[in-house]
């Protein structure tokens, strides 16, 4: 599909909200040797999902430790994920030290998985995964580990006002590209 038919009809999805604020842009160099070129999306005539400029007010990671320490993660830990830990432990541990415990697991394995998520964008075709986004239901995007796909739903229109809001938690626990699009989409609602 060429790129003026994929924007088209991406931008046919767009929330009215957000029509004339999120944009899709490409670049191609017709001597380059591989022809691809680079696409991305802006916000407000910024151009804010690209890994390699940095002046984008999105944080990339580039290791475990700095999401690890980075204090704007929250992890949400339950009383079902304590109680495992207390089982592991026979009840040697003191009750403060439990959470501590559950939270450092729960970011360990976030941390894995948003370098993975990061890395595998890094390498993606903008073009593959916005076919990807166009012929998948709405709700696999929004579950999938992507960080394209994800931030392509969550501009969607068909991604409705009830169910922004109810995805608040799970958007704590994506990578903070997919939080920032979250964001400008809840502040249309």
């Amino acid at each position: 599909m060429s790129w003026s038919k994929l924007k088209q009809q991406l931008e046919s999805f767009l929330s009215p909200a957000l029509v004339g604020r999120v944009e899709y842009r490409a670049t191609s160099y017709r001597y380059a040797l591989d022809k691809s070129g680079s696409c991305y999306l802006a916000v407000d005539k910024k151009n804010v999902l690209n890994m390699n400029d940095t002046t984008t007010p999105i944080r990339w990671y580039q290791t475990e430790q700095e999401i690890k320490n980075d204090p704007m993660i929250e992890i949400p830990v339950d009383n079902e994920e304590i109680e495992v830990i207390r089982k592991e432990t026979k009840g040697t541990v003191p009750e403060d030290r439990l959470q501590v415990i559950a939270r450092g697991r729960k970011i360990s394995v976030m941390a894995k998985e948003l370098l993975s998520a990061q890395s595998s964008l890094s390498k993606s075709n903008f073009t593959v995964a916005a076919t990807t986004f166009l012929s998948r239901p709405i709700e696999e995007s929004l579950e999938s580990q992507d960080i394209l796909l994800n931030i392509l739903a969550l501009v969607d229109r068909r991604v409705g006002k009830k169910r922004i809001l109810n995805m608040s938690e799970k958007i704590k626990l994506k990578h903070p590209a997919v939080q920032y699009f979250y964001e400008i989409r809840r502040r249309t609602l």
